[in-house]
């Protein structure tokens, strides 16, 4: 099931929405990681980006889905399995900068674009779906993006990939309203000793943006906490604009994006339980 937080509901989908998966080969933390492959339930093995955009295709309601990279390999794989690519700039500083890029690139007119990270192959379509009916059903919400609630085993994998000094996931708090308050790589909020029902809510990092505010986020320099952090959703934070945060129960397998190697072996597992090929 899917829930929305902080709101009463969600309005028929009036806008064209459009899904942009940013790829780039140089990852500080894993190099050529849209290439690496992942078994499926099968014993099938296909490329990270490929088990991402199949994943994108799933969803309800999207106009296109587009592959956008600076990288002719990246480029070449992608168009090997049907996707469409556009060529970004390779100075793009984050994927929802390379969206930008893609929009202007490619001509994209949808109202609604949806950055669907090339790491999280995880990502249940239906709460994309989601977040594109949060955007049409409130229009002061500029940015619209999902987030689970850590059973406390997640919790422990959060800390212990922290204690590593990896960054296991995101985690982030937020208002009343279901508003992001902060973002951060670090677990939040602090966790006092023998707590195990810790309200820990880990970020799923896809985002649904509208125009306007992918606009204003090219406009504005990078924030102090965005360059600190290394996320750049702090910086639609910066700004004043509401990043409308929508909960979603943790699906079969969990949700895991592919940050560093070790996470390989965690989304495979979790494809072969959702039996995914």
């Amino acid at each position: 099931m899917l829930k929305l937080v902080g709101g009463t509901g969600v309005a028929p989908r009036p806008a064209e929405a459009a899904i942009i998966i940013p790829a780039r080969f140089a990852s500080s933390r894993f190099p050529g990681k849209p290439l690496v492959p992942l078994l499926g339930a099968e014993g099938a093995a296909k490329t990270l980006l490929q088990r991402s955009w199949e994943a994108a295709r799933a969803v309800g309601g999207v106009a296109e889905v587009w592959i956008a990279t600076d990288d002719d390999r990246i480029a070449e794989v992608a168009r090997g399995f049907g996707a469409q690519v556009v060529r970004t700039p390779a100075d793009c500083a984050n994927g929802t900068e390379r969206c930008w890029a893609a929009v202007c690139e490619a001509g994209i007119h949808a109202d609604i674009i949806v950055n669907f990270q090339g790491d999280s192959p995880l990502t249940p379509p239906p709460a994309v779906e989601l977040l594109v009916d949060t955007l049409a059903a409130e229009p002061r919400i500029s940015v619209a993006t999902p987030m689970i609630r850590c059973s406390p085993l997640q919790v422990d994998r959060l800390t212990a990939e922290a204690r590593l000094g990896r960054a296991g996931g995101t985690t982030v708090v937020f208002d009343g309203a279901g508003d992001a308050l902060y973002f951060s790589k670090r677990v939040i909020p602090h966790i006092p000793e023998r707590c195990r029902d810790a309200p820990i809510y880990f970020h799923l990092g896809v985002y649904a943006y509208t125009r306007a505010a992918l606009a204003e986020y090219m406009r504005t320099p990078p924030s102090p906490l965005e360059r600190v952090e290394g996320l750049e959703q702090l910086r639609f934070l910066h700004c004043g604009l509401a990043v409308r945060m929508v909960e979603i129960s943790d699906p079969p397998g969990g949700l895991w994006e592919v940050n560093n190697p070790s996470d390989v072996v965690v989304v495979e597992a979790a494809l072969a339980e959702r039996r995914l090929v």
